[in-house]
């Protein structure tokens, strides 16, 4: 492997997978690691077509919205899961065709590519050890350090949390990459360019008409997840929330 782009979070907003996989093309990646987290959101089937007819080498981490689809599609209670996002969460599972479901569950939790100049990176969703875990660029290291214990990797990449950022604990450096769909920061969509370096990347692109096609959809809170397009909650306010 040599160049990669790292997608994360994208919660079913086509328009802006659309958007970040012009940018992707436009530098020639060798692969994609889309991070977990299509799911749920507006159009996550849309989304999964278009990942997988890019022609581009794609590997696959599992999130906790594709962990949280499968306990549905097994009549799960989705107990661990607040109760306004349960409804969104059983109308994304129900929307994926049975190829879907069954490539969904080969993702693993966590994967190994080797990156130039990087070496061999570490992607997972959260941690390692779980796709729900959180932690932020605030997050005390000896907290993070207990998290990636044992990577055996120098660069770890991973989402979650929708904030991209850059750091380094002991002889780690973690990278966020953010969120494509969904992100708490400015408005656009995050993802990482690895290779040489790590490239922290945003695309922009029209939010309006994105926010004018998920009301368009059947997706239970559309109107919201639309609004948050051009409007997102803002890092700040996201960390606040985290670190409390």
């Amino acid at each position: 492997m040599q160049r990669v782009a790292a997608l994360y979070d994208i919660h079913g907003n086509l328009p802006a997978l659309e958007a970040v996989l012009e940018d992707v093309r436009r530098e020639a990646v060798d692969a994609i690691v889309v991070g977990g987290d299509v799911m749920p959101g507006p159009m996550p089937r849309e989304c999964l077509d278009l990942i997988y007819s890019t022609g581009i080498r794609t590997e696959f981490v599992r999130g906790n919205g594709e962990s949280a689809a499968f306990e549905s599609l097994r009549g799960g209670t989705l107990e661990k899961i607040p109760e306004p996002f349960r409804e969104g969460i059983r109308w994304s599972a129900n929307e994926l065709p049975d190829k879907y479901v069954a490539a969904l569950t080969s993702w693993p939790l966590s994967i190994r590519v080797r990156v130039r100049g990087l070496g061999v990176v570490l992607f997972c969703h959260a941690t390692p050890r779980s796709d729900t875990e959180i932690f932020t660029r605030l997050s005390p290291d000896e907290r993070v350090r207990t998290m990636f214990n044992g990577a055996d990797a120098k660069v770890a990449v991973c989402g979650h949390t929708h904030m991209q950022f850059d750091r380094t604990v002991d002889s780690l450096r973690i990278v966020n990459a953010g969120s494509v769909g969904m992100p708490f920061a400015d408005p656009g969509a995050y993802w990482l360019l690895l290779g040489p370096d790590v490239a922290l990347r945003r695309t922009q692109y029209d939010f309006e008409a994105a926010a004018a096609r998920i009301r368009g959809s059947a997706f239970p809170g559309a109107d919201v997840f639309a609004t948050s397009v051009p409007g997102p909650r803002s890092e700040s306010e996201m960390l606040a929330l985290y670190e409390r």
